[in-house]
């Protein structure tokens, strides 16, 4: 694809829709559409008798227009015809063939009375509105669509009926989390939208972000559209008008889903934003409006107004997590996603699809924040926004989708841009007949080299294009020639050390022993290259307590010759023949080696252990064979024996909430750093396994695997019987994983912005590379970029992430991954293309590097801070003018209050009483490498009841909100979030239940904290069961199972988990912190 050319007019999925029988169908391409009857449908809980009522005096209706133009809607105030206050075969006034739409004048005087949000609705006319009764909205009415004209309330009458997440808009998306349906814009700026000018004849825009839209309807939204939760009890926040003509039409009752989009009419050009704004709040709070008085009851004249007792907000009236999830999982599950177009917004991490490569790098590679980034820094600095990707570049891919091809181009290398070395892509641009290319990066003009030749077509396109990945996908391998090898030459097969930690601790646990019996058939099963019959990774062993022993495992020897170093001050490897060895060559002594050692130190009594002369002597192993590896470390306690890298107890729960809070996070001492360094510098990554019975300074000892590009496991309290399954799981995991060593990673992007920070398990020498001693498929680096100049819209902003790593075979190769962004000059198309998930990824991880340096306190209030400014920023350009009363969020961000509270209330940022320092401590290092979809389960966990769909069901039932109140005491639950599986049993669950789970007769007789669930052959056990380990195939880490009883002790713990309700340790509920953001930016804005 051309850079400097625009995209496509049209997205992949952007062919016209069927148009559904009964619905208007909006003018595509400047055709109006035939308007088909309107199609009102019932309230909630059925019909609701209409009844007739005259305008209130002095208000005459407008004159009805005849011809308005297609598209363009009369606007009706909330609670009025949003949910049809007419049912089936009702009284109409008018004619009741075809209904032209309408809507007020623009110059309508409107006087003093206040704004308030309504309802888009079809063929509806009345006069101009009283100037009366001012009504002050809490958090009112919730506004996720298009932003309409104010209309204020006609007096003196009722209020309309009750609505599920009552809608100040009256529509809302059904196509999920991104893109609005394309609306004629309105400016984005503070003034009101103009809505005189008649809107041109194409008032279809489609939008640049290749999400499938359906036609424009009036009527009933269709099955599926749903929205969370049962119908809201409170009234909204403005007065019902008089009743309308309405058109007689199938009556729904108790609906699913919200009502369809209407287009707004407005001039075309600019897109407007669509957006959320909340229903009634609690009652009186601070800064906030008096309560609104009671609606009536359904089918009833309306009566004289009562005040509304004060009631906390509807949590179903607030956007729901799970609704956004479930609602792009059926829009966008069933299409593959394919990346022929710029800037699109893919679909969530938690939707399963297939990635057709056509260009540009699939999302499981690369997610942003924004694929629509500001042109200026101004307009950035102005949205808050942070501008971020998260790249995990060798990510695992389904099997339905190949892995990036690999292309060979001999002894002259990759083709490159002379001045910044960015590599051949599909962006860059071929001129004078192919002899020469024009980088897309830096605009230099480069010769091609005759080999690589090829002619142009007419469009100016290589012939070969699509012959040649690196011309025509967004992720594609080069072998790299001997230039890009350390010394000039090609490296040897990395190697894997297994570094046993058997002090008495470990001996006692049975630690050693599992670990010895579980490496014997391990080591069958080292990653292996494509297709070769064996693995070409080496293996080596050391054991250690204060001292450290080698073994010499020779394939000639009969028995492994044991070597001990007792001076730990300055290691030094005592073999070279015969301590890294060929496992199949080597077998024998092997097995041998891992028969003896659980008997050699079966009766030790040496209780103290070393740590950072271990590392050191893996390393200089590994330097001596002059290969890259792994070290895999086992170790028990604080490493307190005199040696390098000594650590004494430090853990001081009095800090917590203090300045020095921060020093808990901070590694001891200095010492780890400059081991890291070295290690790096080696190739020489680290992966430990920690098994502590008391504190182990997690901050200090997982120094070194964090800046290796290692992973760190945690089990706290080992127990053969308990821990063994997660813990072979872990090691199994990690040691046949793929790996890229020895690796160095560089981000480059076009002319005007740049990347100026990483966040990662990395280590950095200069302010550009980011080095890995090791790198795997679930790590992520992410990066942040800023501008450095002007961008345009036409030529959108390029990324190019390259990675130079040594395949498991020894094999020197460079992965590219190229992503093409939008930029706009208009807020509204930067909030349009969010991503929230990977925005939440960000700020996890800039406030868990923050706690390093700055209070606690701090750091939370800087992310609160950041929040509101990027949802008042939106309010104040995006939104269309409504009462300060309410809250509006952009449609793709309608979850970030809730997603942000959940990191708020983590035990990094808000630990509770029984949180160890080591437990915050890891948890910090583990989010910091997390990808998208590991973190958005981590801070938002998934509750899935298991009794409520069918036993015969082979999909997984559909979550719940993460509540207490959406638990019932007669279902049983599972929640996981990718680190830990509970299953909740209410104390009213059915016997049958229980004995087809547990195999007993009653809840009392459940044992508590019941870890593995019996094996029992029925329909119920094998479901669970079968769930239970799909859910665990998904996660990079084993989930161990906690059974919880209702009322039980281990409650608590899961409690922690349910995230939208008010926490132990005084973390907001969700609802608590809407209101609190709320505040918030209505302060900014004022």
């Amino acid at each position: 694809m051309n850079v400097n050319q625009s995209a496509p007019p049209v997205p992949p999925f952007g062919q016209p829709q069927p148009v559904y029988p009964g619905y208007h169908q909006s003018s595509y391409g400047g055709q109006p559409g035939s308007t088909a009857p309107a199609t009102p449908y019932a309230a909630y809980n059925g019909p609701l008798p209409g009844y007739q009522q005259p305008p209130p005096p002095g208000v005459s209706r407008a004159p009805s227009s005849s011809g308005a133009p297609p598209g363009s809607i009369a606007q009706a105030p909330c609670g009025q015809g949003a949910y049809g206050q007419f049912g089936q075969g009702d009284v109409q006034n008018g004619p009741s063939s075809t209904v032209q739409m309408q809507r007020l004048p623009g110059s309508q005087p409107f006087a003093s009375a206040p704004l308030a949000p309504v309802v888009s609705q079809p063929t509806v006319s009345y006069g101009s509105p009283p100037t009366s009764s001012q009504v002050t909205a809490q958090l009112a009415g919730m506004q996720i669509s298009g932003p309409v004209a104010p209309v204020p309330p006609p007096s003196g009458l009722g209020y309309g009926p009750p609505t599920s997440l009552a809608s100040a808009s009256g529509s809302f998306p059904s196509s999920g989390l991104y893109g609005s349906y394309a609306q004629p814009q309105g400016l984005s700026g503070a003034q009101p939208p103009q809505r005189s000018a008649p809107p041109q004849a194409s008032s279809f825009t489609p939008p640049a972000s290749g999400v499938p839209r359906m036609p424009s309807m009036t009527g009933p939204p269709l099955p599926g559209q749903g929205f969370g939760g049962p119908p809201v009890s409170q009234p909204n926040h403005v007065s019902s008008p008089p009743p309308q003509a309405l058109h007689p039409g199938p009556q729904l009752s108790g609906l699913p889903g919200p009502p369809p989009p209407m287009h707004s009419s407005q001039p075309p050009g600019y897109q407007l934003q669509q957006n959320g704004s909340f229903g009634p709040a609690r009652g009186p709070q601070p800064n906030y409006g008096s309560p609104y008085q009671a609606a009536p009851p359904f089918g009833s004249q309306p009566g004289p107004l009562q005040p509304l007792p004060p009631k906390r907000l509807d949590p179903d009236a607030i956007p729901s997590p799970i609704q956004v999830i479930e609602d792009d999982r059926n829009n966008r599950g069933s299409e593959p996603f394919v990346t022929g177009v710029r800037g699109q917004v893919p679909p969530l991490v938690t939707t399963n699809f297939l990635v057709k490569d056509q260009g540009n790098a699939s999302p499981r590679y690369i997610r942003c924040t924004s694929y629509n980034i500001p042109c200026t820094s101004d307009m950035a600095k102005q949205a808050q926004v942070p501008l971020a990707a998260v790249i995990k570049p060798l990510a695992r891919l389904p099997p339905e989708e190949a892995l990036p091809y690999v292309v060979d181009h001999g002894e002259s290398g990759p083709l490159r841009c002379n001045r910044c070395k960015a590599y051949m892509c599909p962006f860059m641009q071929f001129i004078e007949g192919g002899r020469r290319f024009q980088c897309c990066f830096c605009s230099c003009i480069n010769d091609v080299p005759p080999q690589y030749f090829q002619h142009l077509d007419h469009t100016g396109k290589r012939v070969d294009a699509y012959d040649r990945p690196e011309l025509s996908l967004g992720s594609y391998e080069f072998l790299a020639t001997v230039d890009y090898c350390k010394n000039n030459k090609f490296p040897s097969p990395p190697a894997f050390i297994f570094m046993i930690d058997v002090s008495y601790n470990a001996i006692r646990s049975g630690l050693v022993r599992l670990l010895c019996e579980e490496l014997k058939s391990l080591l069958d099963f080292l990653p292996r290259e494509g297709g070769a019959e064996e693995s070409a990774i080496r293996v080596g062993f050391v054991t250690y307590n204060k001292v450290l022993h080698f073994y010499n495992l020779k394939s000639s020897l009969a028995q492994p010759q044991m070597m001990v170093v007792s001076d730990v001050a300055d290691m030094f490897v005592p073999l070279l023949d015969g301590f890294l060895v060929n496992v199949s060559e080597s077998r024998a002594v092997i097995t041998s080696l891992l028969d003896q050692i659980p008997e050699m130190f079966a009766d030790t009594r040496e209780t103290e252990t070393v740590f950072a002369p271990v590392i050191q002597a893996g390393m200089e192993a590994l330097k001596a064979a002059e290969c890259a590896g792994k070290l895999f470390l086992f170790h028990t306690s604080l490493p307190i024996a005199e040696a390098p890298g000594k650590l004494k107890n430090r853990d001081d729960r009095k800090l917590i909430n203090t300045d020095k809070e921060k020093t808990l996070f901070q590694p001891q001492t200095g010492a780890y750093q400059s081991l890291a360094k070295d290690c790096v510098a080696q190739g020489c990554c680290v992966d430990l396994f920690l098994f502590p019975n008391q504190y182990v300074d997690v901050a200090t000892l997982s120094v070194v695997p964090q800046l290796t590009g290692g992973s760190v496991y945690k089990y706290t309290c080992f127990q053969v019987e308990n821990d063994q399954e997660r813990f072979l799981s872990d090691l199994r995991r990690d040691v046949q994983k793929v790996v890229g060593f020895d690796a160095v990673m560089r981000v480059r992007t076009s002319t005007g912005i740049r990347a100026i920070d990483f966040f990662g398990a990395f280590y950095m020498s200069n302010t550009t590379d980011v080095e890995l001693a090791g790198l795997d498929g679930d790590k992520t680096v992410t990066v942040e970029f800023k501008h450095d100049d002007r961008l345009s819209e036409e030529s959108g902003a390029l990324l190019q992430c390259a990675l130079l790593y040594t395949s498991c075979a020894g094999q020197r190769r460079l992965r590219i991954h190229n992503l093409a962004l939008n930029c706009c000059t208009q807020l509204a198309d930067l909030y349009r293309n969010c991503e929230t998930d990977t925005l939440i990824n960000y700020m996890a991880k800039f406030a868990y590097r923050g706690v390093l340096n700055s209070p606690v306190k701090s750091v939370r209030d800087t992310l609160i801070t950041q929040c509101a400014q990027i949802l008042a920023c939106y309010r104040k350009n995006c939104a269309s003018p409504s009462s300060a009363g309410q809250l509006i969020l952009p449609e793709c961000m309608k979850l970030l209050p809730v997603y942000l509270n959940c990191v708020l209330k983590s035990d990094v940022l808000q630990p509770g009483a029984e949180v160890t320092t080591d437990d915050r401590a890891y948890v910090r290092q583990l989010v910091t490498s997390m990808d998208v979809a590991e973190t958005n389960v981590f801070f938002y966990p998934r509750l899935l009841p298991l009794t409520k769909s069918p036993i015969e069901s082979t999909t997984e039932p559909p979550a719940v909100r993460a509540s207490e109140e959406r638990l019932s005491n007669g279902d049983v639950y599972l929640l996981e979030n990718g680190l830990s599986l509970f299953l909740w049993v209410g104390a009213s669950v059915q016997q049958g239940v229980v004995q087809s789970l547990f195999n007993v007769s009653s809840f009392s007789q459940i044992p508590s904290g019941l870890s593995i669930l019996p094996v029992l052959d029925n329909p119920l056990s094998k479901k669970v069961r079968g769930l239970i380990d799909s859910l665990r195939a998904q996660r990079s880490r084993y989930m161990k199972l906690i059974v919880v009883k209702q009322e039980d002790k281990l409650e608590i713990l899961f409690k922690h988990f349910l995230v939208e309700d008010k926490s132990l340790n005084g973390g907001a509920s969700y609802v608590d912190f809407l209101c609190h953001m709320h505040k918030e930016i209505r302060q900014l804005l004022s």
